[in-house]
C-alpha cells in the first residue's frame, strides 16, 4: 500500500511566517494595497515565490463581490452535437474570449439546445457578472427562453438575434451585401442571383437579401432571388437552391449566398454540374469563416470584424457599461477576395 502523503497545500499563513509578517499583511501585499511599503511587498512576493504560493484569484474576486466571469451561451439545434455548430459561432466565441481576457475576465461557455435543459440564470446565482447569447436563431424555443432571461436579468447581450427590443450586436449586414453586389459588378457580372430569403427567422438573412437586391438595382444589374428552403441544414439549402437555379434555365454569372455555409453548398452544386468558377460564375458568401480558405474553389466572402464583435459584446455586459435603453451595435465588414470570384 502506498502510504505516501500528499504535500500540504501552502497557505498565506506559511508565507507570512517565512516573510516575518502577519497574514493580513500578506493579503494586503498580494492584493496591491497602497498601505504596504515596497520593501514589505517585495519580501512577501519573494516568500510566496519560494514557497510556490499562488493567490486564489476567483476566491479573492468573490470576496470583493465579483466573479470575474462572463457566461456565454451558444444556442444549438435540438438533437445536434457540438460538432454540428456553425463554425462562425466558434469564431465569434473566440473574439468574445479574447475581449474578456483583455479585461481580466474569464468566460464560462455553455452549448444549449434542448428546451427542457435550458439555463440562463448565471447572473442571479452569482456564477457570472453578465450573459452573452449567440448561436442559431432556428431554435426559437431557446431564443424565447433567453428573451425572458433578458427581461428579468441584466446585463445580457445577444449576437444577431431576432430580439429587436433588447441589446444586441450584429454584422453590418447591409454594408456587406452592398459590397458583395459591387464586387460582382466590378468583376463583370450582369445577371446576379441572391440565394437567401426576405422572410427568414434569421434577421441578418433578410437584411442581406434586401440590401443586395437594392444595390444591384442601383448598379443597373438584374438580381433574381432563389429562396432557401426553411428547416434544412445550411449547406443543403445552398445545394438545393443552386440546383434549382441551374434547372430554371435562367442566365446567371454572379451569385451571392447570404452566409458561407449556404455558399459551400452552392459551390458543391456548381462543381457537380461542371460549372466553372470563377470562369462561368462568380460566388460570394458572408461570414468570413476560416473554412472558406479550404473550399473548392476558396470562397470570396464578406468578413465581419470578429475581434470588434467580441469587444462590443463584452462591453455590453461589463458592469457599469450596460445601456439604459435597448441598443443595436453594428460590426464593420470587409470583402475578403478569393478564387471563387
Amino acid at each position: 500500500m502506498d502510504t505516501a502523503r500528499k504535500p500540504m497545500r501552502v497557505t498565506s499563513f506559511d508565507v507570512a511566517e517565512k516573510a516575518g509578517v502577519s497574514q493580513s499583511t500578506v493579503s494586503r501585499a498580494l492584493s496591491g494595497s497602497a498601505v504596504i511599503t515596497e520593501a514589505t511587498r517585495n519580501r512577501v512576493l519573494e516568500a510566496a515565490s519560494e514557497l510556490g504560493y499562488f493567490v486564489d484569484e476567483r476566491a479573492a474576486r468573490l470576496r470583493r463581490g465579483h466573479t470575474g466571469t462572463l457566461a456565454a451561451v451558444v444556442i444549438c439545434k435540438p438533437g445536434y452535437s457540438a460538432r454540428d455548430v456553425n463554425p462562425f459561432s466558434y469564431a465569434l466565441l473566440g473574439g468574445i474570449c479574447a475581449a474578456a481576457a483583455d479585461r481580466g475576465l474569464e468566460v464560462l461557455v455553455s452549448l444549449q439546445a434542448d428546451e427542457e435543459k435550458l439555463f440562463g440564470h448565471y447572473v442571479e446565482r452569482g456564477q457570472a457578472e453578465g450573459l452573452i447569447v449567440i448561436g442559431t436563431t432556428a431554435n426559437r424555443e431557446a431564443w424565447d427562453y433567453f428573451r425572458k432571461i433578458g427581461e428579468t436579468t441584466e446585463p445580457v447581450a445577444y449576437w444577431g438575434s431576432p430580439l429587436g427590443d433588447l441589446d444586441w450586436v450584429s454584422s453590418d449586414n447591409e454594408a456587406g451585401a452592398r459590397l458583395a453586389a459591387e464586387h460582382l459588378a466590378d468583376r463583370g457580372c450582369n445577371n446576379l442571383v441572391c440565394i437567401g430569403s426576405h422572410s427568414s427567422v434569421q434577421r441578418q438573412f433578410a437584411e442581406r437579401t434586401d440590401a443586395f437586391e437594392a444595390r444591384a438595382k442601383e448598379l443597373g444589374k438584374e438580381a433574381d432571388l432563389i429562396a432557401i428552403e426553411p428547416g434544412k441544414e445550411r449547406r443543403e439549402q445552398g445545394r438545393l437552391a443552386a440546383q434549382a437555379l441551374i434547372a430554371s434555365g435562367k442566365s446567371f454569372d454572379g451569385v451571392f449566398a447570404v452566409c458561407d455555409a449556404i455558399a459551400f453548398g452552392v459551390l458543391e452544386a456548381f462543381q457537380s454540374a461542371g460549372i466553372a468558377m470563377p470562369g462561368k460564375v462568380k460566388v460570394v458568401g458572408f461570414d468570413g469563416i476560416p473554412a472558406g480558405e479550404l473550399s473548392n474553389p476558396p470562397l470570396t466572402t464578406i468578413e465581419p470584424d470578429l475581434d470588434q464583435a467580441g469587444r462590443l459584446l463584452v462591453e455590453a455586459v461589463t458592469a457599469g457599461e450596460a445601456a439604459e435603453h435597448p441598443s443595436v451595435r453594428r460590426v464593420p465588414v470587409r470583402l475578403l477576395e478569393r478564387a471563387s470570384s
